[in-house]
């Protein structure tokens, strides 16, 4: 057992719970608006613990949305999914290239599901998800386990919800875009702990 990891998860999750329901809220600051989402350490703690200690170590100083997926730009034959995608890739790709993985917790594992306003880890293949994260555009149950989206059938790793701020996220999703990428990038100009 990892007691390390257990010791960080702990630790995180005791500096950043709100009175109502314990868990841990995050703001998240653009020129379109703040988004407020509620995090799930109950059903998703890797997942959370390591996207806590993202913004506790500062890497989403000066980071972005940088891509959007909307129908219309996703092949007919391929399965679609509606979201608006961040992190650090666009500003730091040195750092996430030194960042670990995180083992992947799977809908199936956490019961959480991809709807409307859910967040969420990009990964390419199971573990490999980290700083990069989408937030869901309309329910897109595709990217549950079992799901057809991902070609391995796991899925991608669910982990809290907008709770405030889903017009900000609908503004954003319609900004300009060419071949899915924002033009210009949405910047990230504040993420927090509440």
């Amino acid at each position: 057992m990892n007691y390390r990891l257990i010791i960080i998860v702990m630790l995180a999750l005791m500096n950043c719970t709100t009175p109502k329901t314990g868990n841990p809220h995050v703001e998240i600051t653009t020129r379109f608006g703040d988004i407020e989402v509620e995090l799930y350490p109950k059903q998703a703690p890797l997942t959370v613990a390591a996207f806590l200690s993202y913004i506790d170590s500062g890497y989403y100083d000066k980071s972005s949305f940088y891509r959007v997926l909307v129908d219309e730009d996703q092949p007919s034959y391929a399965p679609k999914s509606e979201l608006i995608q961040g992190g650090i890739w666009k500003a730091n790709p040195q750092l996430l290239r030194r960042i670990p993985g995180i083992p992947h917790e799977t809908t199936a594992q956490t019961k959480l599901s991809h709807t409307d306003g859910t967040i969420s880890l990009a990964r390419q293949e199971p573990g490999t998800a980290h700083t990069e994260f989408f937030i869901c555009v309309g329910d897109q149950h595709g990217l549950d386990f079992g799901g057809e989206n991902n070609p391995d059938g796991q899925g991608y790793a669910a982990f809290g919800k907008v709770i405030k701020g889903m017009d900000v996220v609908n503004r954003m999703y319609v900004a300009p875009e060419s071949d899915g990428q924002f033009t210009p990038q949405i910047y990230i100009t504040r993420m927090r702990k509440l």
